[in-house]
């Protein structure tokens, strides 16, 4: 065992020299802390975090990064098998001791490793969104956490598909089609499978007489008792059924980032960052829309008096919609685990030596 993580070891230790060796790789970082200086000031001002707390900053430089993840991570992954049996190079480090699961397993690592680099420059940035408070640490701890995760799925994905396929360039592409397919892909696929699944809502609607009122010339003050009424009027729409396809939101890394978070909410029952909306959008999608509605004024008058429907009450907060709803990223996170997992087995297996057959055209050394 101590033998296998020696070895495993030397294949992250050399990869990542490699990686660190160009002037490039300081560009990128770089370029990345100006880009998270310019979102996280932008955001201050926006918001206005002096006074309403840092919550949403956190959140913003979190998702921030998780991009620069799913853009930069394919690139830096998405060659590592197969570009260095491009070179010739792959061969002479499998005469060597090396087994094929260091190999691929030590060439993940080092991908996951160089992504996590991000989220360490982006650090001075996440504590001042702490020190600006209304960041509870178990939002802190959970939202880094699943961030790494989702990075490090990221590059098994790209890891996996330079170990199957064999050409550089293709296995890159393919690697940013799965992962555009699970940020983009996903909202739309739940974009347009709830238009296309539509149900009829029937809606009744009971108003006030005003034309009664104003030939009998009554204010609203002066009514007592009974208010006249016109006949119900009803009226029938469609309506996206949400609740049929909201499960495509659960493969959304950004969603599982942010469904993940314990919710925070302020007096109001208002979510006080971006993980919380997120949240509370994909937990409200869940629920089946009220197909049969009546809206009744003269109900509404005897009640709160004149012009008082809509009181305080008689409308869910988003606090009462995200603890009446049942959490999803646990089942997203699943699948992306497994999805990585099995890239990474795909390619241990077409990169395992001695191999008995090859893609036509490929170098061996």
């Amino acid at each position: 065992m101590i033998g296998f993580f020696q070895g495993l070891w030397l294949i992250v230790a050399l990869d990542l020299k490699q990686r660190v060796r160009g002037v490039a790789w300081y560009v990128l970082l770089g370029v990345f802390v100006l880009l998270v200086t310019i979102v996280t000031v932008l955001v201050v001002i926006a918001t206005n975090a002096w006074d309403t707390g840092g919550g949403a900053v956190f959140s913003t430089v979190v998702f921030f990064v998780l991009l620069l993840g799913t853009l930069v991570s394919p690139a830096l992954s998405g060659n590592a098998v197969n570009g260095e049996r491009e070179a010739g190079t792959l061969a002479t480090t499998q005469v060597t001791l090396v087994t094929t699961a260091q190999l691929v397993i030590g060439k993940w690592l080092a991908a996951w490793i160089t992504a996590l680099a991000f989220l360490a420059a982006s650090v001075p940035f996440l504590v001042f969104g702490v020190v600006l408070g209304e960041v509870s640490a178990s939002t802190i701890a959970v939202s880094l956490l699943v961030l790494a995760i989702e990075v490090g799925v990221i590059a098994a994905i790209g890891v996996g598909l330079s170990g199957v396929i064999t050409r550089p360039l293709f296995s890159v592409v393919v690697t940013y089609l799965v992962v555009a397919a699970l940020s983009v892909g996903t909202l739309i696929a739940f974009a347009l499978g709830g238009s296309a699944m539509q149900s009829t809502v029937r809606h009744t609607y009971i108003s006030v007489d005003y034309e009664q009122l104003d030939q009998e010339g009554l204010q609203p003050g002066d009514l007592e008792g009974e208010v006249p009424c016109l006949p119900p009027q009803v009226q029938e729409y469609p309506t996206p059924r949400w609740d049929y396809v909201w499960g495509f939101l659960a493969a959304n890394p950004y969603v599982v980032v942010a469904d993940a978070s314990p919710g925070a909410f302020d007096e109001q029952g208002s979510p006080r960052d971006l993980f919380g909306w997120i949240a509370v959008g994909v937990r409200q999608a869940q629920h089946a829309p009220d197909l049969e509605t009546t809206y009744d004024e003269c109900a509404d008058w005897e009640r709160y008096g004149a012009y008082g429907y809509g009181a305080p009450g008689d409308y869910e907060t988003p606090q009462e919609v995200y603890d009446r709803s049942v959490p999803s990223w646990f089942v997203g996170l699943s699948i992306h685990v497994l999805l990585g997992a099995a890239a990474l087995a795909w390619a241990w297996r077409r990169t395992e030596v001695p191999a008995r057959r090859l893609a036509k055209g490929s170098r061996i050394a």
